[in-house]
């Protein structure tokens, strides 16, 4: 696969070769003259082919001979011709899109090496605001867009864009979902979206996937076809107008959270129970999170059950999700804490 991508970008770099042979030539001939005709020294022979294909206009480096002064005419016709044979390749290079294909090309290889990114599929209106708050986080993000208008509009504004149908196994390949942190679905189709999760989950079992659905009916069978989560943008809104209008202080902190510097965090513990009763062993067989890093514990999760404000001593069991409010570095202290006992992929 690594050979066949060398001699793809080998064969972008090869229709360079002949207007990059003729100019070396040209300025082999040109020294070689020079220094055969006027006997200067290798450098003043390459300064002046160098001026002279130019025209940057400099004077003479002695005064040429006419044998001089034939090699001149003869490197001037050569430096004319090989500029209008670069400017003719430019330009039907511009034609084909040789260009674009190169830039292209470069994105691709950028994206092999992007590890624990969020892949957005969609930059409609959920993906462009899924986009920001993304950026705002400066977690490292990749979308994919089949509408070239739509992909420009998010290169303008600084966003890594890969150009294809998301519901295609080479385009989730291509944009790296096997190393990705989680994929989020936003296109207009729930049929789109569904086939994008059965694709995404085939690839990469262990990969969160979070998808939109315009109903229920949509959301079950995203569900079931293996999102890890299925927001309704419609439901969303109503619930978020119906709590407004219930808690009106409860809206408001969420959002003054997401503009803080708090952040809420799952810490998902490992199976082995081998690994969770060392753990326990070595902290009095309960963990008190008053005392590790100041974070706020909010619910723990064992069984799909979760329980909300826990006391601060916690007996932690396998497979256990931890959730905390904090700071990143409150957070940071906690997952250090936790390190001997967290799933891999947390």
């Amino acid at each position: 696969m690594n050979l066949i991508k060398t001699n793809k970008f080998k064969s972008y770099l090869k229709v360079w070769a002949s207007p990059i042979s003729l100019l070396i030539f040209l300025f082999l001939f040109g020294a070689l003259g020079y220094r055969i005709t006027e006997g200067w020294d290798w450098g003043d022979c390459l300064w002046m082919v160098l001026i002279t294909v130019t025209t940057i206009g400099f004077a003479e480096v002695e005064v040429l001979s006419s044998a001089g002064r034939i090699i001149t005419f003869l490197i001037i016709g050569g430096g004319l011709f090989v500029i209008q044979l670069t400017l003719q390749r430019f330009i039907q290079l511009s034609e084909l899109g040789y260009f674009l294909k190169l830039e292209e090309l470069r994105l691709r290889r950028l994206i092999r090496r992007m590890k624990k990114h969020v892949i957005i599929c969609g930059y409609g209106r959920t993906g462009k605001e899924i986009a920001e708050q993304l950026e705002s986080e400066k977690i490292s993000t990749l979308i994919i867009e089949i509408d070239p208008t739509r992909k420009n509009e998010a290169e303008e504004k600084g966003y890594k864009v890969l150009l294809g149908d998301a519901t295609m196994d080479e385009t989730l390949l291509l944009a790296g979902v096997k190393n990705c942190r989680s994929l989020v679905v936003t296109l207009p189709s729930d049929a789109a979206n569904l086939y994008v999760v059965l694709s995404a989950k085939a690839l990469n079992d262990n990969c969160r996937l979070i998808a939109r659905a315009a109903n229920e009916e949509a959301a079950n069978k995203l569900k079931l076809a293996g999102a890890s989560a299925v927001v309704s943008p419609y439901v969303a809104a109503g619930r978020t107008m119906a709590a407004s209008a219930l808690r009106p202080i409860a809206v408001d902190f969420m959002d003054l959270l997401a503009g803080s510097d708090c952040e809420i965090e799952e810490f998902k513990l490992t199976e082995n129970i081998e690994k969770i009763e060392i753990y326990q062993s070595h902290n009095k067989n309960y963990f008190d999170f008053s005392k590790q890093g100041e974070a706020l514990l909010l619910a723990t999760k064992v069984s799909g059950q979760l329980k909300g404000n826990p006391i601060d001593k916690v007996s932690i069991s396998p497979g256990m999700i931890l959730i905390f409010l904090g700071s990143q570095a409150q957070l940071k202290r906690i997952k250090v804490q936790l390190n001997d006992v967290l799933e891999k992929s947390t």
